[in-house]
């Protein structure tokens, strides 16, 4: 019988997901683990450090990135090992980086979802420009970063049904938890 659940919210940048995934932690009681904090605490900078690189440079470099889920799944297994549920919010684009989270939860026998948020694009180019005003904000995501995003993202094939929820977070967050939740009230 599986200890803890396992929650992956993820997706492009500006979808929603640190918002809705931190109000779900919050809401249930679970670890929060974001992947641009992770990745600024890293590389010794502060979280509202802003870093101009664009992808594929700095701290956003592949072998940065894998450094940064490596650190995440560190913190996950930490927390389920305790028997405390957790939530990692990150892109997780590439199929290879979700197989890792699937083998963690696979060795631990817990339960996990993995929540694919989603919005319309000119929701999240207002997103984006909201943010880059807030000097408080975390995620250095901007448009062009998107766009590469976009092109590169692996769509989750390889999950199965019960695993992968897809949400849609243009909605008021208080919604989209319901929406999460009534999902969840259904699985076995």
């Amino acid at each position: 019988m599986p200890l803890s659940d396992l929650f992956i919210f993820f997706g492009l940048i500006a979808t929603g997901k640190s918002t809705v995934a931190k109000a779900w932690a919050d809401r249930q009681g679970l670890g929060y683990y974001n992947s641009d904090v992770v990745r600024k605490e890293l590389a010794g900078l502060s979280p509202q450090t802003h870093q101009r690189e664009t992808t594929d440079q700095g701290i956003y470099t592949s072998e940065f990135t894998s450094k940064t889920y490596a650190a995440l799944l560190a913190k996950a297994e930490q927390n389920l090992a305790q028997g405390r549920g957790v939530v990692l919010d990150a892109s997780y684009q590439q199929k290879t980086d979700r197989d890792q989270v699937r083998m963690l939860a696979q060795r631990l026998d817990v339960r996990l979802y993995f929540v694919l948020c989603v919005c319309p694009e000119e929701e999240m180019k207002h997103r984006m420009a909201k943010r880059a005003l807030d000097p408080q904000a975390v995620s250095d995501g901007r448009w062009e970063i998107y766009l590469k995003q976009k092109e590169r993202f692996e769509a989750p094939a390889e999950l199965a049904p019960d695993q992968l929820i897809t949400l849609a977070t243009d909605l008021p967050v208080e919604v989209v938890l319901e929406q999460l939740s009534a999902h969840l009230e259904t699985q076995p």
